[in-house]
């Protein structure tokens, strides 16, 4: 790349990566948050909205990603994307119980009427959000990446998800969560920023020029799931398995963390104390991706998962604030740490020019399978959760400890499912 070229990536992949994950913390994190406070949700709310959406994610991105190849453009998707999913975001400001009294004056239950509503504006959100993000702009990021530098790209677009959420957290440190007005503010702002920022991509991104035209469009659809693409992409697709056991341990626990910090643990001050967590654990990301560059993906997944298992084992133990915090740096070190070895390793075995091809495999593993498993498996755990009453008289579950300890066997099998291949691996190279 020209410098003046090498420039403009990194300010795209650091805008459009940052702003995008803003978005999906907000959606992934605390569209949970509104859903369980606003409409009083249960776990099986919370569970089906999580699997909607990756339901909506995977075959959006499937479609989109077959298309931005078809039609040899990514730029289009992106910029259209983004401005869609803003405006998208802006509609959950509306989805407010004095409106939905108004709409449905005859309605039961206007909680339960809401909490339907967030689930189908969720996957109308996602649909927008897969197609700019998951779709057009992880693509157009493998296009734009050299292999030598994969693992420093995929270090900061990994990261991204730790800022963002530190960006969250100190943004919605001014709202009182349990206020409606505080949610119609912040999906205003949300969604005015994830807008603009679609805007000024139409200025400063330029297209993928690796992008192949002229290809039967169905074909680009189902490529990356036929037989004969998985028998010649062998290890790209053992990858894309560990990636989905991966995935589903976090997703086991993800959906709830707020809440479990917020109610279980009473940290009202949680943003004080996982701040600090966030900040380190953020460094130690964008640092990584050079580790794997360095030293390949056998070193740096192991220390990532052990990480991973670490924090997990402390969640679950203790409630102190101190081994709470310790926990959490470790297990989101872990996270981001293994997201970034395992997105780099992934890029690096797709086939040149197929990017597009290939998202909708990528995210079965990231999105689609974790988000129906995990939520599933965390709903099961939660079973016969502790309720607490709530001011109106409903009833809320709390989440346990026991979503850390599900995760954590998950995960144990995610390291011996790697520990095997890669010892496979390396025996066939030697050989």
């Amino acid at each position: 790349m020209k410098e003046k070229s090498y420039s403009k990536f990194w300010l795209v992949l650091t805008l459009f990566s940052l702003v995008g994950q803003i978005a999906w913390v907000v959606e992934n994190m605390y569209l949970n948050v509104f859903i369980y406070k606003m409409f009083n949700a249960t776990s099986e709310n919370i569970a089906t909205m999580v699997s909607a959406s990756a339901i909506a994610a995977t075959v959006t991105t499937i479609l989109i990603g077959a298309l931005s190849d078809k039609i040899g453009k990514r730029k289009m998707f992106i910029c259209g994307g983004y401005i869609l999913w803003g405006i998208s975001i802006l509609s959950f400001a509306f989805i407010r119980m004095d409106v939905i009294n108004a709409l449905f004056p005859t309605a039961v239950s206007a909680a339960a009427v809401g909490a339907n509503l967030v689930i189908i504006f969720d996957c109308v959100m996602t649909f927008f959000g897969s197609s700019a993000n998951d779709a057009a702009f992880n693509a157009w990021l493998t296009d734009n990446t050299e292999s030598s530098k994969r693992g420093a790209a995929e270090g900061v677009n990994a990261m991204m998800p730790l800022v963002s959420i530190l960006v969250v957290f100190g943004g919605f440190m001014a709202f009182d969560l349990d206020k409606s007005a505080s949610w119609t503010v912040i999906f205003t702002i949300i969604g005015v920023v994830v807008t603009l920022i679609g805007i000024l991509g139409i200025f400063i991104i330029d297209d993928s020029r690796t992008v192949k035209q002229g290809e039967n469009y169905w074909s680009n659809v189902f490529h990356g799931f036929l037989p004969k693409t998985v028998i010649k992409n062998k290890s790209l697709y053992l990858y894309l398995l560990a990636f989905t056991i991966f995935n589903i341990s976090i997703q086991i626990f993800m959906p709830y963390l707020i809440i479990y910090y917020e109610k279980t643990l009473q940290m009202a001050d949680y943003v004080f104390i996982m701040a600090p967590a966030i900040i380190i654990a953020s460094v130690v990301t964008f640092f990584w991706g050079k580790v794997y560059d360095k030293r390949g993906v056998k070193f740096s997944s192991f220390i990532a998962l052990i990480w991973l298992i670490i924090g997990y084992v402390l969640l679950y133990l203790f409630r102190n604030q101190m081994l709470v915090f310790i926990g959490s740096l470790l297990m989101m070190c872990g996270y981001l740490s293994g997201m970034t070895v395992f997105g780099a390793k992934i890029r690096d075995l797709i086939p040149t020019g197929k990017a597009g091809m290939f998202q909708g495999a990528r995210i079965f593993s990231q999105v689609l399978i974790p988000g129906i498993i995990g939520p599933y498996i965390g709903k099961v755990v939660l079973k016969n959760a502790e309720m607490i009453a709530n001011n109106d008289g409903t009833y809320s579950f709390l989440p346990n400890e026991n979503i850390f300890l599900a995760a954590l066997v998950v995960i144990v099998i995610t390291f011996a499912f790697i520990s095997l291949f890669v010892k496979g691996e390396s025996k066939v190279k030697n050989d």
